[in-house]
């Protein structure tokens, strides 16, 4: 995690020193719990690109330690690290979390303080989440966008029957990472040393964002807005050196997160409107666009007299800007099956399919998880692209089909 700016050393200095005045005389208690982890991929096919491997072979760690003082007060500190064998620019040193917490009352509300790093999810769907937009993905983890680096921020919530309102001060930028020379699941290679940002701050540009969520009956209605540089790049083509290069815009976005839930129905909705970033190569012309994510899912309990269940889920996303998008999601369909075993290993399977309803290709995912130990837990998935010639996202990692195991320790 390179952070360079002296805001940020000065946030995590304050962090720690607000805490440690909190303290007294009885001391602080330390806990510490984690997890060590094996992944591997094999991928099917010859590589499209040149220096492509055809295996994946990392390691990775992620150990948090949780220090709790008196009145409420602790530090939380969560280093993450990972080696990738193939690709050097999978690997990664990152802070996931270093944060301060404090909280208190104020009448018949609470309010909590966090002032360091952190990771905030904002979202309801199960394929992509519009609105989750305050911490930059783990692309070269993996482009699914699920995981995410550490964000500095100080964020301030206040929560009471009515619900939760938060804001948040984010005064430095992440780079998204993306796969080196030797990584699969990619393009062009992206080349993060020269990137650039419209704002002349460029990564200690301070980006505001803040969240109202609430209960409405059996709704739970969150509205979101955010100021600041763009967590996703324009990707802009060097024609001489045939890579990359990412710009990040300032933007502006305004998000709406509903979840309905009703016996074993929950139907859900995401929708974003965004200005400020610019659309898809070539045209590169900044675009005011809403974006909007559908869907539901519906779960039978205990099918067929046994303990398991199984949830059916369908959801639609689209973009406005169609083929201009920069989001692979411009108009695509999602649907899945989950069986939760609910055994005592935690036992879960997940088959999935991704049509995108423009070019026809479609991505094909099953995955398994399972506890194996107190300590010991267990993933396999196997993904596979198919009819994406058409498509020009999909179409970049056609011939990356792979299957995947991941070991982890957990302690």
């Amino acid at each position: 995690m390179k952070l360079r700016s002296g805001k940020v050393h000065h946030l995590l200095l304050v962090a720690i020193g607000v805490f440690s005045s909190g303290l007294h005389a009885g001391g602080i208690d330390l806990s510490m719990f984690g997890s060590l982890g094996l992944q591997t991929r094999w991928y099917s096919e010859d590589a499209v690109y040149p220096d492509q491997k055809s295996h994946l072979l990392s390691l990775s760690s992620e150990t948090t330690f949780l220090l709790v003082g008196d009145q409420g007060r602790s530090f939380t500190f969560t280093p993450y690290f990972r080696y990738d064998a193939t690709d050097a620019k999978r690997s990664l040193v990152d802070l996931r979390e270093a944060y301060f917490l404090a909280y208190g009352d104020i009448g018949e509300n609470e309010w909590e303080l966090r002032l360091g790093v952190d990771k905030v999810f904002w979202g309801v769907a199960e394929l992509y989440n519009l609105v989750n937009i305050v911490n930059q993905t783990d692309w070269a983890y993996d482009p699914d966008q699920k995981a995410r680096l550490g964000q500095p921020m100080v964020r301030l919530a206040l929560t009471g029957q009515w619900g939760t309102f938060e804001m948040l001060g984010l005064p430095y930028h992440r780079k998204r990472n993306y796969p080196g020379q030797g990584g699969r699941l990619r393009g062009l290679v992206v080349d993060n040393d020269r990137a650039s940002y419209e704002d002349g701050h460029e990564e200690q540009h301070l980006d505001l964002a803040a969240r109202l969520q609430g209960y409405i009956g059996p709704l739970d209605v969150g509205f979101s807005v955010f100021r600041g540089t763009s967590r996703d790049p324009t990707l802009l083509v060097d024609l001489q050196s045939g890579v990359l290069l990412p710009h990040y815009e300032l933007i502006r976005q305004y998000g709406l997160d509903v979840q309905f839930t009703t016996g074993p129905w929950i139907l859900k909705l995401e929708a974003i409107h965004r200005s400020g970033m610019k659309n898809r190569f070539p045209t590169l012309v900044k675009e005011d666009y809403w974006a909007r994510l559908i869907g539901g899912e519906y779960t039978f309990y205990g099918v067929f007299d046994s303990d398991k269940d199984v949830g059916l889920i369908v959801e639609w996303i689209s973009d406005d800007r169609e083929e201009r998008s920069t989001n692979s999601f411009q108009n695509d369909l999602f649907a899945a099956t989950r069986v939760s075993f609910n055994d005592i290993q935690g036992t879960e399977a997940v088959i999935s399919i991704t049509y995108d309803l423009d070019s026809d290709s479609q991505v094909v995912d099953a995955r398994i998880e399972r506890r194996l130990s107190d300590n010991w837990s267990f993933e396999a998935n196997a993904t596979v692209f198919r009819n994406a010639e058409n498509d020009p996202d999909v179409g970049l990692i056609r011939h990356d089909d792979y299957i995947a195991l991941a070991l982890e320790y957990h302690f």
